[in-house]
């Protein structure tokens, strides 16, 4: 009598094999993440909820309003989204291979330690605002979702937002209320600074980091048992009803923030909490949004071949863990007081354009090594962590 033996784990898919949309997605996703992280490196100004200078001139102020509108808080549940969609489909192609549910969450639960990992050595270092690890650890907390049904999974995802909204009114009546004191990307001594960094995101990453992505998390992980992104042409209706009435809940729950960290309108404390909540709540909507405007794009690209822009954007993409990483260095490099110290010489406007930059920079390695079958050193590193040697 034979006993089967458990099939192996499957590596990741093949370089040319990957789907467009959710390439495409992380790569435009990383521009949104780089102007939204880039001015938390300065320093030296009296900063409103979002972070932004509330002495700047008219372009900083502009700058920050539109971000602030556009930008702020969408981005985050957009990864956060893309994470989960991500993790069901590799358990789906775990599952194809014969995988049982045991083995396959052990490849999932892998994958989040890991990145978790990734994200405290991100903080370490670099980024005291890193993302990574709440991506990891809500992976490892919720990964039994996976295979839970719909109905759990959109229940989760209501209560997530519930949770999320609690926990932004405290953290901005502390805002409001606590005596600001100096971020990490001021401190000109870089011991001093990483200490720092490890305790603010070892604050933040179960509280407000962890809070604000498990709604997205778990629609995520709902849009890719019916594969939205990878069969975006089939989801026509449904990818436009969320882009439309996302991007218009996004504006309108974003507008009295912005109005209120650009100096346009000075409401009570509680008003100015509650826009802060009401902003934060309304960027899963546009993080949602967001992605399923990609969604849309890739299903009317004529005969589904991409162009030369579009490929650079999806090689980012593949790339992204990489290229995400590589905008903290440059920014530690370039704003840090202990580095290219211009932190406190420019304004919301100007480090915005080094972010547009930085993210061009990346664009264009990952453009040139991707098509060669390369893997970004980050995603290798992963890969071999949580599939062993192949």
């Amino acid at each position: 009598m034979s006993v089967a033996t458990p099939a192996p784990p499957r590596g990741a898919v093949p370089l040319a094999r990957r789907s467009l949309a959710p390439d495409l997605a992380r790569g435009l996703m990383l521009l949104l993440i780089a102007v939204a992280h880039a001015h938390m490196y300065l320093s030296g100004h009296e900063v409103g909820f979002r972070g932004y200078a509330l002495d700047g001139g008219l372009l900083d102020r502009v700058v920050a309003g539109t971000q602030i509108l556009l930008v702020d808080g969408r981005a985050l549940p957009m990864f956060a989204a893309l994470f989960g969609y991500g993790l069901a489909r590799l358990a789906e192609r775990q599952a194809a291979g014969g995988a049982g549910w045991p083995a396959v969450r052990r490849v999932l639960r892998r994958r989040s330690l890991w990145l978790l990992v990734f994200g405290f050595c991100h903080a370490l270092l670099l980024f005291f605002g890193d993302i990574l690890g709440a991506y990891g650890l809500i992976g490892l907390v919720l990964v039994g979702f996976v295979r839970r049904g719909d109905a759990a999974l959109l229940r989760a995802a209501g209560i997530g937002l519930v949770l999320h909204v609690v926990v932004v009114a405290g953290l901005g009546l502390l805002t409001v209320s606590a005596p600001k004191g100096e971020t990490p990307a001021a401190l000109a001594d870089p011991a001093e600074a990483l200490v720092m960094r490890l305790i603010g995101w070892s604050g933040m990453t179960p509280t407000f980091f962890a809070a604000s992505v498990v709604s997205a998390f778990l629609l995520g992980i709902w849009a890719a048992r019916r594969r939205m992104l990878d069969e975006p042409a089939a989801h026509r209706p449904l990818l436009t009803r969320v882009a439309v009435s996302g991007v218009a809940a996004a504006v309108i729950g974003g507008l009295p923030l912005t109005l209120i960290d650009t100096r346009l309108w000075a409401p009570s404390a509680a008003v100015s909490v509650a826009a802060y909540a009401l902003h934060s709540l309304a960027g899963i909507a546009g993080g949602l949004a967001y992605a399923a405007i990609v969604g849309l794009a890739v299903a009317r690209m004529r005969r589904g071949i991409p162009g030369r822009v579009v490929s650079a954007l999806a090689a980012c993409g593949q790339w992204s863990l990489t290229c995400y990483l590589l905008q903290s260095v440059v920014f530690v490099a370039v704003f840090a007081p202990y580095a290219g110290g211009l932190s406190t010489r420019v304004g919301d406007a100007a480090a915005s354009g080094i972010a547009v930059l930085t993210w061009l920079a990346t664009v264009a390695l990952a453009a040139a090594l991707a098509p060669r079958g390369l893997r970004g050193p980050a995603e290798s590193l992963l890969r071999r962590l949580t599939y062993g040697p192949r």
